[in-house]
This record gives C-alpha cells, sequence and structure tokens, in this order.
C-alpha cells in the first residue's frame, strides 16, 4: 500500500533555520540525584509540553555526535557536527541561535518577519523577508528553537507510540520529568526510543536523547548545560552584519498565499516515526564547490565514496546510511530521508 502523503511547502529561504531546528532533535541524559515531584501521567505531560508556548529563555547547549558519519560532506551543506550553541528567545517569536562549529559560528536570528542568516567563516549574511502569515507556521519559521521542536516531535509521533513517565532527572540544575516515547509494531523505524526530559515547572524540554538498537548511548544528543527563563533585551535580536560582510537579500518564492511558493516543496510520506521526506536538491548542490577552507569538493564524489550505489523503479543514486537515519540521492538530484531502512525510502520514492 502506498504511504499516505501530505505536502510541505518548503520556503527556500527557511532551509537554513530547517537544518538548525534538526539539530536539536536529541538530548541526553544527565548525571545527578533524581528529584523527587508529584506524579503525572504520560498523556498529561504529553499535552502540557504540546500547548505550552515557548518563554521567554537563554541558554547554552552542548551536542554530541555519534552517527560515526561525517555527516558535513553531505550534499546540501547540512552540518550536524556542532561543537554546541547559544539560544536566546523573547517569547514572543522573536529568537536567535549561534551555531559553534570548530573556529565558525553560523547564527540565524529571526526578529518579526525579518530572517538572518550569517556564517563567519565566510563573513556572509543572507536576510530574507518573511510574510507575516508565512510566520504563523512553526514548522516552517520557528524550527530554530530546541523546545519548540521538541515539542513539534511530540505532536506528530504521540499517536504512533507507546508513551510513559519513566521517574526524574535534574537538567540544566533544574528538576524534569523523564517522559519516554516508542514506536509501535507497525512502525518501520530504525529507532528504539526516544527520550524527553521536561522541566518540571515550566513543561519546556530541556533534553530529548534518539536512541537506538544495539547500544545504551544515545546516538545523537543535544542538552541545555544552562538556561534561564528570563526576559531577554530586545537588543539580542537586532543583527548587523560585520564590516566587509556580504550581504545577500532574498525574498521567499512566489506561488502561494503565504509566500512560500511551490518550488523546492518537500513532501511528508507517512506519518509517526516512519515518515519519510522526498524533495529535489537544488541545482548547485550537487555541483563542484569551494568549503569554508577554499578547497573544492565534489558532492557527487562523496557521495560515491560515503554511500552505497542503489538502483529501481525511481533511478539510479546512493544510499547513505547513520544509526538514526538513512538518505537517499538519486543521480537526478531527488532525495528521499527518514529514521526508517532503504526499503522504505524507494517506496516514498516511487509514490504518486
Amino acid at each position: 500500500m502506498q504511504p499516505k502523503t501530505k505536502a510541505i511547502t518548503a520556503a527556500v529561504s527557511g532551509c537554513a533555520l530547517g537544518a538548525a531546528g534538526l539539530a536539536w532533535l536529541a538530548m541526553p541524559a544527565t548525571a545527578g540525584e533524581a528529584p523527587q515531584l508529584p506524579s503525572i501521567s504520560a498523556e498529561e505531560l504529553v499535552q502540557s509540553v504540546v500547548t505550552t508556548k515557548t518563554p521567554a529563555l537563554a541558554g547554552s547547549v552542548a551536542v554530541t555526535n555519534n552517527l560515526g558519519l561525517p555527516v558535513s560532506s553531505l550534499p546540501g551543506g547540512i552540518d550536524l557536527n556542532i561543537d554546541g550553541a547559544r539560544v536566546v528567545n523573547d517569547g514572543a517569536g522573536d529568537s536567535k541561535v549561534s551555531i559553534e562549529q570548530g573556529a565558525n559560528v553560523h547564527t540565524i536570528v529571526r526578529n518579526g518577519t525579518t530572517l538572518w542568516t550569517y556564517d563567519s567563516a565566510k563573513n556572509a549574511a543572507t536576510k530574507t523577508t518573511v510574510p507575516a502569515e508565512a510566520l504563523q507556521k512553526p514548522q516552517q519559521y520557528q524550527l530554530s528553537d530546541p523546545a519548540t521542536a521538541a515539542a513539534q516531535l511530540l505532536a506528530k509521533v504521540r499517536e504512533s507510540s507507546t508513551v510513559t513517565v519513566e521517574g526524574t532527572a535534574r537538567v540544566a540544575d533544574r528538576p524534569a520529568y523523564e517522559l519516554v516515547l516508542t514506536p509501535k509494531p507497525t512502525e518501520r523505524t530504525l529507532l528504539r526510543e526516544v527520550r524527553v526530559a521536561v522541566d518540571a515547572e515550566k513543561r519546556v524540554p530541556l533534553r530529548l536523547a534518539v536512541m537506538t538498537y544495539g547500544t545504551a548511548d544515545p546516538a545523537f544528543q543535544v542538552a541545555f548545560s544552562d538556561i534561564a527563563f528570563t526576559p531577554q533585551p530586545a537588543s539580542d535580536f537586532q543583527f548587523t552584519p560585520p564590516q566587509g560582510a556580504k550581504v545577500t537579500e532574498e525574498q521567499p518564492p512566489a506561488g502561494r498565499p503565504d509566500g512560500t511558493g511551490t518550488d523546492n516543496a518537500v513532501q511528508a510520506h507517512g506519518d509517526g516515526w516512519d515518515t519519510v521526506l522526498t524533495g529535489t536538491l537544488p541545482a548547485q548542490a550537487l555541483a563542484p564547490q569551494q568549503n569554508g577552507g577554499g578547497q573544492s569538493v565534489d558532492p557527487r564524489a562523496l557521495l560515491a565514496r560515503l554511500g552505497k550505489p542503489v538502483s529501481g523503479a525511481f533511478g539510479t543514486g546512493y544510499v547513505i546510511t547513520t544509526k538514526v537515519a538513512t538518505a537517499l540521492v538519486t543521480d537526478d538530484g531527488r532525495f528521499a530521508v527518514g529514521a526508517v531502512p532503504e526499503q522504505v525510502l524507494t517506496e516514498a520514492l516511487g509514490a504518486k
């Protein structure tokens, strides 16, 4: 049976923000004495997380990547080799994320309808003006906030999961409940479970761990090392490009009432744990390009080195597998990715 398909429009201008949001889909456990908290049902805890609006906060985030794959080499520029990040949110929609990758800092700032992205290694900034109506779609423009991203994840997989509360923990010196989501047997996924630590007072996710089979350690993990739920100065959300920076101004592609356009549309096949995202890479993604060190990189050669050649009704291409996900990139630039086995990807590429 073909997977259920629903269209998700993805603005090209939101790609960097969306990629940043993907980095928040895993937070690890923290050692320490478990706090004593009132008992709470799993459904009540999930509901409180899903309905809680992220409050004003500032925090530091530590990241550990146990995927065992140099994902920074993948086409499209997605890089999950992150050393850490600083997150600031005003509680009203504006946010700032500074992602540390070695000596490079990638900054994403949203202030009202203006979205800035800045790469310190290239000294290049992009300014995008986003239609106000598009900002009402959090899945497109608010993924830079780890708490928001985790809440969206809970909302998506709760119906296809067995959900339990398994004790308490202390994260970033705050008491939290341990929420565990396990995929139901009908879900075709590589993941064993997802564990979320929820702040007992604010009901904001403080950590989330993506667990796979065969190991007790999270495959990809991110955690607040410190967090403060306090009002943030408006100046934190003002961005001025550094002197000498190359500045590009963009508008989201036209074509839809919300300004997100129809090009580069991403489709979600299925719902729950075995959701697969399909789409087409920008034309330049597979072309030779310069990396941050000024060296030439051939994405097609990297695919051949890192991936396994495959063919089928979809054509030919390469499959790359990590502990938590599988990605298939075809020779003509189409892609499918999900926390699923290879067969589920090929089925999604063949779906109408």
